[in-house]
Formats: structure tokens, C-alpha cells, sequence
């Protein structure tokens, strides 16, 4: 049992705490979903094969989001057009449709994190004190792998425009890595007549769980334990976000400060490796 650890940025000089799952690069990058300006739900997979800028920020009433979306748009007249711009906040949706509008943001697709919280949690940019996005820029190529990413560090400074658009040239020369992952960053739909890991492949997936423990070797536990209730249930609303978009729900009790998650699959009647996917991101949520 481990206390939950989270990362930080600075506001003014003050820590922050960010919340989610960490970034690292050359990892595919996980799905989200976010809502645009015409208030319909879209997914990183919507965009399909393009290399894309992802950049995120607290809100456009703040004079530096304010110039940092203006940035990206004018850099993006530069570019080709197998590239898309992302800027993601939590701004309402009906706010952000009015600055597009009032200052001609035509090359940046503009999008809302504040119904689900989704892009925040899946990609460690979620400022737990605020409940708004991190200062980030963030490229994937085309196979959605992360290639760089930026998390300004005080959330009252710019990005470094130039050292993205530097790595942008690199994408475009190189735009989709081949990656083999030992395990997906995404459940996959139990198949009709499926059968349970066996003990020997739950062993070796094991290795890499070490906080999690084998119960009557068809489940897998572990439990958390935080400062006080506020911030156990904070932890679960952050499982059950991902849980949700995996499609795989745990079963989750919550005593005071202390938090256990039990993974099976019930439709294999034991254990399969969307249980350890979960296992795995659940672990990221930790940080």
C-alpha cells in the first residue's frame, strides 16, 4: 500500500499539483474526448493519420492563453496541411466559439475539456486545485505517438514556440514511428466464448503489478491510501473517468482515506489482459 504521488507546476511561484496519467514520449498517446465549439463530442481518433500539435491552457481570458492560441494560429499558416492544431482548455464551449469569432482563430481547432475532464486525466495535465489545463504543447505523429511534449513549468509563461516548431521538422522528416508495446493503453472488447488468462500468463503479467495482489487467481487487488476521504474520492473520480472510456469497471470500495480496486473480467469468468491494461493505467493515475 502506497500514498498516491502527484506531479506539479507553479502559478506565481505557488505549487500546483497536476493529476492524470504522466506523459513520456515515444509511448502512444492515449484517446480522449472533448467537446468542440458546436457542442458535439469528438475523439483524438476523429483526426485520423495527420501528425498533430496538441496545446493546452487555463483559459482564454488570461492574457497568455490569450496569445498563445494567437501564436499557434499565425504558425500554422507556415505549415503543411497534413498537420492539425489542437488548442484544448476549459473554457465553455460557447466562450471559445466567441474569441474564435472576435480574433479570425481559423487554424486552430478549438476544443473543451470541461464536461469529462478526459484530455486533463489521460494526459497528466489536469490541475487538481483549479480544475483547469496545464500550459502545455504536445506533437504526436501520425501513428499517435507523443514525439515531444512541453509542460511549462510556470503556468504564467509562454511555451517555447521555437523548440516545438524545431520538432516539428523532425516529425515531418520521420512522421510515424513502429512501436511494439508489451501491453495496449486500451481495453479491447471481450470476444464471446473467451477464455480466462492461464496461471502462467497471469504470472509473468504479474511481474510488472508488483503493488497488485492475485485473489483466488481469477481477480487482481490493490489499495490505495490518501490523506482523507476528499482526496480518496478525488482518486475515484479519476478511475472512473478512464473506466468509463475503457469500457472495463472495476470494482471499487472506499473506506475513509483507504481505496481498493478489484479487476476481473466476468464475462471470462478470471482474469484477462484488459484486467492488467486497467491495472497499468490505474498505476499512471497513481503517478
Amino acid at each position: 500500500m502506497r500514498m498516491a504521488i502527484m506531479r506539479n507546476i507553479k502559478f506565481k511561484g505557488s505549487l500546483l499539483t497536476l493529476a492524470g496519467r504522466p506523459l513520456r514520449e515515444n509511448i502512444k498517446a492515449s484517446d480522449f474526448r472533448v467537446i468542440n465549439t458546436e457542442l458535439a463530442e469528438v475523439h483524438l481518433s476523429d483526426y485520423g493519420n495527420k501528425i498533430k500539435i496538441i496545446t493546452s491552457f487555463p483559459s482564454l481570458d488570461t492574457p497568455v492563453c490569450d496569445l498563445q492560441l494567437k501564436e499557434f494560429n499565425k504558425q500554422a499558416t507556415h505549415l503543411s496541411s497534413d498537420i492539425i492544431i489542437l488548442g484544448i482548455s476549459k473554457d465553455l464551449p460557447f466562450a471559445q466559439k466567441r474569441f474564435c469569432d472576435a480574433n479570425q482563430i481559423k487554424n486552430v481547432l478549438v476544443l473543451s475539456d470541461y464536461r469529462f475532464s478526459s484530455f486533463g486525466i489521460n494526459y497528466g495535465l489536469l490541475i487538481k486545485e483549479l480544475n483547469l489545463l496545464a500550459r502545455s504543447v504536445i506533437i504526436l505523429d501520425k501513428n499517435n505517438f507523443i514525439r515531444y511534449y512541453e509542460i511549462v513549468e510556470e503556468l504564467t509563461t509562454q511555451p517555447n514556440y521555437n523548440q516545438a516548431l524545431l520538432k516539428i521538422e523532425e516529425v515531418i522528416k520521420i512522421p510515424a514511428l513502429y512501436i511494439k508495446e508489451e501491453l495496449s493503453n486500451h481495453c479491447r472488447p471481450c470476444e464471446v466464448g473467451g477464455k480466462p488468462l492461464e496461471s502462467q500468463e497471469i504470472a509473468k503479467l504479474l511481474v510488472n503489478h508488483k503493488d497488485w495482489q492475485l485473489v483466488e487467481g481469477r481477480k487482481i487487488t490493490r489499495e490505495f491510501k490518501f490523506k482523507d476521504f476528499i482526496e480518496a474520492k478525488y482518486f475515484l473520480d479519476l478511475v472512473s473517468v478512464v473506466s468509463q472510456e475503457q469500457g472495463h469497471h472495476p470494482a471499487i470500495t472506499i473506506i475513509y482515506n483507504k481505496l481498493k480496486i478489484t479487476l476481473t473480467t466476468h464475462a471470462l469468468g478470471g482474469l484477462s489482459e484488459n484486467d492488467f491494461i486497467m491495472a497499468k493505467i490505474i498505476d499512471e493515475l497513481e503517478g
